[in-house]
């Protein structure tokens, strides 16, 4: 347990990248993704398991990092189901089902990782006057412009 409560000292390596300044960590990442599902889960979708899955989809990156596009991620899939599988088994099929991709309720959690992202982007523009329109950009590739919004 004390490994999963690591992920609050992993900073988002690409607000670190970017030049912010006093960025969130991992897990304040995934807070606000728990937030913002509360807020906007559609009642079709399980909402706890959205939350669950919200606050597993990077416990891997306590071992692995905070892996970004600027990264060499060519062992990244395979490397973060085996950290998965190590510090949290209990929780494997919900990661799992969040890198599938093939439900509703992974779909809308990932949904939800691309709008943080865009948010938090908005709030350090705002705060710091930095460009962070890459991360706008990347989040528009899943959201959509209408959503971001």
């Amino acid at each position: 347990m004390r490994e999963w409560l690591g992920l609050k000292s992993i900073l988002r390596t690409g607000w670190v990248r970017a030049g912010v300044e006093s960025p969130e960590s991992v897990a304040a990442h995934s807070w606000g993704m728990s937030v913002l599902a509360m807020h906007l889960c559609p009642p079709e979708l399980d909402r706890m398991r959205v939350l669950e899955m919200c606050l597993v989809h990077d416990l891997p990156e306590v071992e692995v990092g905070d892996l970004t596009p600027h990264d060499d991620t060519s062992t990244k899939s395979e490397d973060e189901h085996r950290a998965m599988k190590r510090l949290a088994p209990q929780w494997l099929e919900l990661f799992e089902e969040y890198e599938a991709q093939t439900t509703d309720e992974s779909k809308f959690v990932k949904y939800l990782d691309k709008l943080d992202m865009a948010l938090m982007a908005r709030i350090y523009e705002d705060n710091q006057g930095i460009d962070l329109s890459e991360f706008i950009a990347s989040a528009r590739e899943v959201i959509g412009e209408t959503n971001l919004k």
